[in-house]
């Protein structure tokens, strides 16, 4: 068993604006194309523009799809940010709770 008690930040980092901007990348997607049903559906009056608060197809549905571009950026710079501080957080602190204990075969 091995006690770990330093990470490098950077690594830590990139590691999860990788995992947000996975996390992103599924609400883009999921935001847009919900969208683009809501907006379909309110063009062609199966549902109410009123209750939908949406004139249906236009302009919003197209920056709509920015979310696939967008929603990831964010996401990535929000971990790498949070990556970056909490790496930094674990050094600082790993000596006074001990660290992670781990368990690896090789």
């Amino acid at each position: 068993m091995a006690t770990t008690t330093k990470f490098h930040p950077l690594n830590l980092a990139k590691l999860q604006a990788f995992l947000f901007g996975l996390i992103g990348l599924a609400l883009g997607i999921y935001y847009s194309i919900g969208g683009l049903i809501i907006d379909i559906l309110v063009s062609t009056e199966i549902l109410s523009p009123i209750t939908m608060k949406t004139p249906g197809l236009s302009w919003g549905t197209l920056f709509a799809f920015a979310a696939l571009i967008g929603m990831p950026l964010i996401f990535v710079s929000v971990g790498f940010i949070l990556g970056i501080v909490e790496g930094l957080l674990f050094n600082l602190l790993a000596k006074h709770i001990g660290g992670i204990n781990t368990d690896l075969e090789l």
